[in-house]
C-alpha cells in the first residue's frame, strides 16, 4: 500500500503561504493536482512562488483586516481544502504585553482562523465536504518564561479546532490540527542558530532534532487526504518527542 497523497479536481487554499511550512505546503498541494490558492502578506514572497509555479493563484492581503480578507477569501471561490497557517510569534513577559502585542497575535494566530474558515466552510457545507487542518504549536500544550500570550492563543487554536470538528462532522467536514516543535522557517532561524538556545532546547527533543517544514507538510497533507478519513477533531504533534520531557 502506497502512502503517496493526490487531490486532483480539488481546489485547496493556505494562508501564510509565502514562507516556511505555508509555502511548503502550498507547493505540496499544487504538485499533488490541487489548484492552489496561496494567500501572503508579502507579495515578494507570492512573486517567487508564482515564478516557480505557474499555475498557482495567489493573493496578498493582510489577515489582520477582517472585512478585506473575508472579500478576498469570497473571491477565491469554492475551497475544498484549507490549510489555516499564517502566525506570528510573541515572546515578552506578561506584566508587561501592550494591548497592540495582544492585538496583533491574536489578530493572526486565532481570528484570522475563525474569519477564514467561516467563508469557506459555508461553501463547503453546501457541497457536504471538505478537509481543514489548523497549525498550533507545542506551546498550546506547554508554557515558559514569556510564552504567556502566544501559549494562550494556540491553545485556543486546538479548542477550536475540536470545535470545528464537531459542529462541521455531519456535513462531511474534517477538522485537525498539526502542532510543531521548533521548526526551521525564517521565523525561528535566529534562534535556532544560537548555540545557547540548542544547548537548552535539543536535549528536550528525544529524537535529536529540530523539525524541518518537510515534517510538518507531511502530516498536513496525511490529514487532508482520504488516508486521515476517519480522523477528525485531532491536535497531532509534530515534535519528535519534546511534549514528552
Amino acid at each position: 500500500m502506497t502512502m503517496e497523497v493526490r487531490f486532483d479536481g480539488k481546489r485547496a487554499l493556505v494562508t501564510g503561504a509565502g514562507k516556511g511550512i505555508g509555502r511548503q505546503v502550498a507547493i505540496a498541494l499544487s504538485e499533488a493536482g490541487a489548484e492552489t490558492v496561496a494567500l501572503s502578506r508579502t507579495q515578494g514572497d507570492l512573486d517567487t512562488l508564482k515564478q516557480k509555479y505557474p499555475r498557482m493563484k495567489t493573493v496578498c492581503v493582510d489577515l489582520a483586516d477582517w472585512d478585506t480578507t473575508r472579500s478576498c477569501v469570497e473571491d477565491a471561490g469554492f475551497i475544498d481544502i484549507l490549510v489555516n497557517n499564517a502566525g506570528v510569534g510573541s515572546v515578552g513577559q506578561f506584566v508587561d504585553v501592550p494591548k497592540e502585542e495582544v492585538d496583533r497575535v491574536l489578530d493572526i494566530d486565532l481570528k484570522a482562523i475563525i474569519n477564514v474558515s467561516q467563508v469557506i466552510v459555508k461553501g463547503m457545507m453546501k457541497r457536504e465536504g471538505g478537509a481543514i487542518v489548523n497549525l498550533s504549536s507545542i506551546y498550546g500544550q506547554r508554557v515558559c518564561v514569556g510564552s504567556a500570550i502566544y501559549s494562550t492563543t494556540k491553545a485556543a487554536v486546538e479548542m477550536l479546532t475540536k470545535a470545528m470538528a464537531l459542529e462541521l462532522a455531519p456535513n462531511k467536514i474534517r477538522v485537525n490540527c498539526v502542532s510543531p516543535t521548533f521548526t526551521y522557517t525564517p521565523m525561528t532561524m535566529e534562534a535556532m542558530s544560537d548555540p545557547t538556545f540548542c544547548k537548552a532546547v535539543l536535549p528536550r527533543i528525544p529524537v535529536g532534532r529540530f523539525a524541518e517544514v518537510d515534517d510538518v507538510a507531511n502530516m498536513v497533507m496525511f490529514l487532508l487526504s482520504e488516508k486521515a478519513a476517519m480522523t477528525t477533531g485531532s491536535v497531532i504533534a509534530v515534535d519528535g518527542g519534546h511534549l514528552l520531557t
